[in-house]
């Protein structure tokens, strides 16, 4: 088992000491600083700037159907592209706007409808995914949905009374 043991040792010494060259001396400073260019590059991204980042419609009746436009900037040094909007729920859409990158400093809008469902206070939350660091911005609409004054009221029923 010594022998086996001193064996191995003697080989893992051979092979440890019998790189004698320099790796250093394998580098190529076209390569490397390629890399760098590549990475400085690789850490801009677009920034998206709203000009607003909730819109508040105030007191509307309900199932009136009202809009508003956001319009936003590309403040960072890439090309920005928006590849979708979502809303939180379906009585909120998002719509018009470009799938075009967007280049720095240059300007975008998109259209937010609103159908008036929900009763009192209603929040309603819109994603814009796109290609910024966190991948995903959001802005907000807000309103006071009052009843429909056209709305016919169910009957309640009553209970007959036992005498």
């Amino acid at each position: 088992m010594k022998k086996v043991i001193l064996g191995l040792s003697a080989l893992c010494m051979i092979a440890f000491t019998s790189c004698k060259e320099d790796a250093t001396k394998k580098i190529d400073e076209k390569n490397v600083a390629e890399a760098a260019e590549r990475d400085a590059n690789s850490s801009k991204y677009p920034v998206i700037t709203f000009d607003k980042t909730e819109h508040d419609f105030g007191e509307i009746e309900a199932k009136t159907a009202v809009e508003t436009v956001f319009s936003y900037t590309n403040t960072g040094d890439a090309p920005l592209v928006i590849t979708d909007i979502k809303s939180s729920c379906g009585c909120t859409v998002p719509q018009d706007w470009s799938k075009e990158p967007l280049a720095p400093g240059d300007s975008g809008q998109f259209t937010v409808k609103f159908n008036g469902s929900g009763k009192n206070k209603v929040s309603k939350t819109v994603t814009v995914t796109a290609n910024t660091e966190k991948g995903k911005e959001t802005v907000k609409i807000t309103a006071f949905v009052k009843p429909d004054p056209n709305a016919v009221e169910p009957a309640k029923a009553t209970i007959p009374q036992v005498k």
